[in-house]
């Protein structure tokens, strides 16, 4: 984990510092963990399941951010931050940052336009947020 980014980010305001607390953590993994099983049904329409995607993503990665010792009020910044609380690679926070402007767009103006590309983009790197928090925390306890 890269804290020097994260630092700058609290130093501004952008960021808050909290220390984590075990229980939040692992009720938000829990709640990513539940919406991704669910966003996973293709019965459910693809609206659906795009938005259990996002919020499971959106979950996860406050628990990351969470267990890194901050809190974030801005859903994309919480995002953005993935890739120096858990490494991820820029190309999959930019699928996240893609499915939060298309969110948007569907919460602020009516304008859903989602396809099942990115809802099954949206589940892989889901799932590696997933893998990567609880690598984390799993290491925390060890």
């Amino acid at each position: 984990m890269n804290r020097q980014p994260l630092d700058n980010l609290a130093r501004i305001g952008k960021l808050t510092t909290e220390a984590s607390a075990e229980d939040e953590i692992r009720g938000l993994m829990r709640s990513g963990r539940l919406r991704l099983e669910d966003a996973a049904h293709r019965d459910l329409s693809l609206e659906s399941r795009f938005d259990l995607a996002y919020n499971a993503a959106h979950a996860l990665a406050r628990a990351a951010l969470r267990f890194s010792g901050y809190r974030s009020e801005s859903r994309y910044l919480v995002f953005q931050c993935l890739q120096h609380t858990i490494d991820l690679p820029a190309e999959q926070w930019r699928v996240l940052d893609q499915a939060h402007r298309k969110r948007n767009l569907a919460e602020y103006e009516g304008e859903m336009d989602v396809d099942e590309q990115l809802v099954a983009a949206m589940l892989r790197v889901a799932h590696d947020v997933a893998k990567r928090v609880e690598q984390f925390v799993d290491a925390q306890e060890s």
